[in-house]
C-alpha cells in the first residue's frame, strides 16, 4: 500500500479490551471465507485468545507482511475505498495486537505454511507449520508491556460478556458460517451455519423468542432490506438485541435505529425495546465506513429514503399480524448455562451492562427446531375476532369468550387505544367542528405559563379553540372543538394547555400523537371500577373495529388469549 493511501484510511485504532482483540480476528477470518469459525478463550479472554478458522490460509510471504503497518490485500488503489466489500481493509489490526500481546500464528492456504510467534511486536520463532488448510492465531500475555492499559480491562465476566455479545451478532450476520465460542472450556455458543437466519435466531435466543419473530422484506432503487422483528409481547430493557447490519456488517446509525423505534410507536411502552435483525444490502458505494476504528458507526447516502423503507415495512409487518399474546407460554426454551450467567450477572457492572438476560446457547435438537419453525405462521386475520362478554374480574379485567378460546380484555388499556384512534382520526382533519360556550371555561395561570401560552396560541387555535382575554394572566375558552369528551371540557382543555406549555416537539404529527395519547389516557375507564354487562359488549365492539386494537397506545397489550387447547392442557383434558 503506499503511504499516501495508508495515511488517508489510518485510524489510529487502539486495542482497548479482550472483544476487540475477538473482533479483529473473527473478520479476518470471514474475509478468508471461513465456514467454521471457533473461539476458544480462557478467563474471558484475560489468559488466552485463540481463533481457529477453516479460510483460505495464507501462504509464507503474506504471513509476514500480515503483521506490517498498513499491509492488507483488500484494498491497493484510492478508488478501492469506494468499493469496499470486506470487513477489514486498513491493515492495522495485527500489527496493534501483536505490539501489546505474545501471539502465535499457524497458517497455510494448502501449498505452503508458517509458523510466527511474535511478542512485543518482535518475532521470536519463524518457521513452517502443518498444511492444514485455514489460520490459527493465539493471543496471550494481553498489554504486558503497557501496564496503563492493562488496569483498564475488565473483569473475566464482563469481558466473556462482550465477547459472546460480539459473537451473537456476527452468528446472526453469517448464518451460513459455523461459530463455536468457548470459555475455559466450556461451550458459550454454538451455531449450526445451515444459513438459515430463523434457525440461528433460535440458536441465540432460544424458542420463546424465535417463535414470535415476524419475517419482514422490502426494496428501493437503493436498498433492499430484510430480516425479523419481534411481536410487542417479548421486548427488552435496552437497545442491545436491535441488530442492524449493512452489508453484513454490524452498524450503529442514530436514524436507523430511530426508523425502528418509531415503527413500534404506540406497540410499547416507553424504555422498552423490540428484538430486531435488519439486513440491507445496498450499494458499497452509498456507504462510509471508514469514518471510526470500530467501522460500526456508518454514514450513508439518501438516508432519508431508508428511513422510509424501514418504517413502513416494520410498521405494515406489526399491522397484518394478529399481536394477541398467548397467555401460556412454552417452557420448552433452549439450554441455558446457568452457572455462566450467574457468575457473569453477579459481576457485571450496573453502570455500564443493565442487560436483562444473557443467553448462551447450546445446539437444540433439530427436530424440534422443524415443529417450532412450522408453529411460525402469521396470523392475517387482523380485527377478525367476534368476543362475547362473560364477566369482569377484580373490577377490570373483561372475561370473554368465542369459539378458539378465552380472553382477558384490560378495560383500561381497550378504552385508551379507543379514544386514542378517536382523538387521532379528529385531529387529522384540516377543518374541525366547533362547539360555541354559552359559559365560558375561566383558565388562571401563572405569569410565566401565561407568557409562554401566548407565544403557542397559534398550536391550540389550529385546533379550533376560541379564547378571550379576561383580566391579568386570565383567559377565557368560548369555543373547543367538538371531539373534546362531553362532561369533561375543562380537563381535557388544561391537559391539552400543559401539554402545549411542554413540549417541544414542532413535527405536527408527533405533537397531535401526544395530544390523543394524553387525552386517552386520562379520559378513559380506571381499573377497579366495575362497568355494567352492556358496557363492555359496547366496549368490546368498538375495540375489534380499531385500526390496531391489540395495544393501548403506550404499548401496553389490550388483550391476552387463554386457547381451548391451552386450557385442556393445564386441566389435563389432553397430555402432549
Amino acid at each position: 500500500m503506499s503511504e499516501n493511501l495508508a495515511n488517508k484510511i489510518a485510524a489510529g485504532e487502539v486495542v482497548e479490551k479482550c472483544a476487540s482483540i475477538v473482533k479483529e480476528l473473527v473478520e479476518n477470518s470471514i474475509d478468508a471465507h471461513a465456514t467454521n469459525i471457533t473461539i476458544n478463550l480462557i478467563k474471558g479472554g484475560l489468559s488466552s485468545i485463540e481463533v481457529i478458522d477453516n479460510g483460505e490460509g495464507m501462504d509464507t510471504k503474506d504471513a509476514h507482511l500480515a503483521f506490517l503497518r498498513h499491509a492488507t490485500s483488500k484494498i491497493i488503489h484510492d478508488d478501492d475505498l469506494f468499493f469496499i466489500n470486506t470487513m477489514g481493509f486498513r491493515g492495522e489490526a495485527l500489527p496493534s495486537i501483536a505490539s501489546v500481546s505474545e501471539v502465535i500464528l499457524k497458517t497455510s492456504n494448502g501449498v505452503s505454511s508458517s509458523y510466527i510467534h511474535i511478542k512485543g511486536g518482535k518475532t521470536l520463532e519463524d518457521k513452517s507449520s502443518d498444511l492444514r488448510c485455514g489460520t490459527d492465531i493465539t493471543v496471550t500475555n494481553l498489554f504486558f508491556n503497557t501496564p496503563a492499559r492493562l488496569k483498564y480491562l475488565r473483569s473475566e465476566n464482563t469481558e466473556t460478556y462482550n465477547i459472546v455479545n460480539l459473537i451473537e451478532k456476527l452468528s446472526i450476520a453469517y448464518p451460513n458460517i459455523k461459530f463455536t465460542l468457548n470459555n475455559d472450556n466450556k461451550q458459550l455458543i454454538k451455531t449450526s451455519g445451515s444459513n438459515n437466519l430463523l434457525k440461528t435466531i433460535h440458536e441465540i435466543y432460544g424458542l420463546n423468542v424465535s417463535n414470535k419473530m415476524l419475517e419482514f422484506k422490502a426494496s428501493n432503487n437503493d436498498f433492499d432490506i430484510y430480516g425479523y422483528i419481534c411481536k410487542p409481547e417479548v421486548l427488552k430493557s435496552n437497545k442491545n438485541d436491535i441488530n442492524t447490519y449493512v452489508n453484513d456488517r454490524i452498524v450503529k446509525n442514530v436514524l436507523i435505529n430511530r426508523a425502528i423505534n418509531d415503527a413500534y410507536y404506540t406497540y410499547k411502552p416507553e424504555g422498552k425495546y423490540p428484538i430486531v435483525i435488519l439486513k440491507i444490502n445496498t450499494d458499497p458505494t452509498l456507504v462510509d465506513v471508514n469514518i471510526h476504528p470500530t467501522k460500526q458507526d456508518v454514514k450513508l447516502s439518501k438516508i432519508n429514503d431508508l428511513y422510509d423503507l424501514i418504517y413502513n415495512i416494520l410498521k405494515n409487518t406489526l399491522y397484518n399480524n394478529l399481536l394477541i399474546p398467548n397467555a401460556i407460554k412454552d417452557k420448552s426454551v433452549n439450554i441455558i448455562k446457568d452457572d455462566v450467567i450467574k457468575s457473569i450477572v453477579e459481576d457485571m457492572s450496573r453502570e455500564e451492562h443493565q442487560q436483562e438476560e444473557l443467553n448462551f446457547v447450546v445446539e437444540e435438537d433439530n427436530n424440534s427446531l422443524e415443529l417450532m419453525t412450522k408453529d411460525v405462521v402469521i396470523n392475517k386475520e387482523l380485527k377478525s375476532l367476534v368476543l362475547y362478554p362473560v364477566g369482569l374480574a377484580l373490577g377490570t379485567y373483561i372475561i370473554a369468550e368465542n369459539e378458539e378460546g378465552i380472553y382477558l380484555i384490560d378495560q383500561h388499556a381497550a378504552q385508551e387505544r379507543i379514544n386514542y384512534e378517536r382523538y387521532m382520526n379528529a385531529l387529522k382533519k384540516k377543518e374541525f367542528s366547533v362547539t360555541r360556550l354559552l359559559i365560558p371555561i375561566k383558565l388562571e395561570l401563572s405569569t410565566s405559563d401565561y407568557t409562554l401560552l401566548k407565544e403557542k396560541m397559534d398550536i391550540l387555535t389550529s385546533k379550533g379553540f376560541e379564547f378571550q382575554e379576561f383580566g391579568v394572566n386570565t383567559l377565557l375558552v368560548t369555543a373547543h372543538p367538538t371531539w373534546i369528551l362531553e362532561g369533561r371540557e375543562e380537563e381535557s382543555i388544561r391537559k391539552i394547555i400543559d401539554l402545549v406549555l411542554i413540549g417541544r416537539e414542532v413535527d405536527q404529527v408527533k405533537f397531535n400523537e401526544s395530544l390523543a395519547i394524553t387525552l386517552a389516557c386520562k379520559m378513559s375507564i380506571k381499573a377497579n371500577y366495575r362497568i355494567s354487562p352492556m358496557e363492555q359488549e359496547e366496549l368490546l365492539k368498538e375495540l375489534v373495529l380499531c385500526d390496531n386494537p391489540y395495544n393501548c397506545p403506550h404499548g401496553r397489550p389490550t388483550i391476552i388469549k387463554f386457547s381451548i387447547y391451552d386450557l385442556e392442557r393445564m386441566f389435563k383434558r389432553v397430555m402432549n
